[in-house]
């Protein structure tokens, strides 16, 4: 009996342990999973687009957005993107990517005239490109209509000596010869999906631009090595649940399960150099984002 007291303490302390043990354990498990549908691990990890590596086929399991869905959804958030403090929060470092590659095209292509701006989304690009380029000649692609409404909008105050906006699949463009100075590419790339689109791509950029124009990438990026990719995820994770909370990260990773098919940096450092470029350079990597560009030798 006089044991009595201290056996329920010793109760109640091991029952508190084994719930704080339970909710970290619970908590673990939850990162763990988002991890897992953002990477869409699976047992059958064979899955996935035939021509991409078995190792490079983490974001690529599973059925992805079509076209028409991903132009919906920008479609309804255009307010949003119009603002790039609140339209790139879930990428990291997403006003400096812009930042440095407004001053590289400024840098390698001080004589541009005419811009490419793919996935151009309500024109944030452009317009910081007019501001250190006055008076070019700006075409604007994008699968939204209102987000290109949005851009024009935007531009009609700017220093643009003309505007074309073309709503398209960027795959589905005949670009032509020699048209461009300047091409950006800002959070669109990761829609490609086989290597054959990702190459068709890049090689009508290069066809595209005039003698020592440039091309400016900024975008999310797997890694090749499994380990490598996971830990970057996790560490993407990290961010985001500081940048709000474990919901929204669990949100971020779920559309990105269902959308996004990005490739390795590695890969498309080679891509631009297989299809005809001669310059090709990083700017900036954080984690799973990166900004980089190549010149077209003039």
């Amino acid at each position: 009996m006089i044991e009595l007291p201290m056996v329920r303490g010793d109760v109640m302390a091991g029952t508190a342990r084994w719930a704080r043990a339970v909710r970290g354990s619970v908590k673990r498990t939850r990162e763990k999973l988002a991890i897992r549908a953002a990477l869409s691990i699976s047992p059958s990890v064979a899955a996935g687009p035939r021509d991409v590596p078995v190792e490079q086929r983490g974001l690529y399991f599973g059925m992805k957005s079509s076209v028409d869905e991903i132009r919906l959804r920008f479609d309804a958030d255009v307010e949003r993107f119009a603002n790039l403090e609140t339209g790139q929060s879930s990428t990291i470092d997403a006003p400096l990517s812009l930042e440095l590659i407004v001053r590289a095209a400024a840098a390698t292509t001080p004589r541009a005239t005419h811009l490419l701006d793919v996935g151009a989304g309500a024109g944030n690009y452009t317009l910081k490109l007019l501001a250190a380029l006055p008076g070019l000649d700006v075409t604007l692609v994008d699968l939204s209509r209102p987000m290109l409404d949005r851009a024009a909008e935007r531009l009609r105050g700017s220093s643009a000596s003309r505007t074309t906006c073309l709503q398209a699949d960027v795959r589905e463009l005949d670009l032509g010869e020699h048209q461009f100075d300047l091409i950006t590419a800002a959070a669109v790339l990761h829609h490609l999906r086989t290597t054959e689109e990702w190459e068709a791509v890049f090689t009508a950029f290069y066809r595209t631009l005039r003698p020592g124009g440039s091309l400016w990438i900024s975008d999310l990026v797997e890694h090749s090595v499994p380990a490598v990719q996971a830990l970057m995820w996790e560490r993407y994770g990290e961010y985001l649940v500081g940048l709000r909370d474990e919901a929204y990260r669990d949100h971020v990773f779920a559309y990105v399960a269902r959308e996004d098919t990005p490739r390795p940096l590695v890969f498309q450092l080679d891509l631009l150099r297989r299809v005809g470029f001669t310059d090709v350079d990083v700017l900036h990597k954080n984690s799973t984002f990166a900004a980089f560009g190549a010149v077209k030798p003039s």
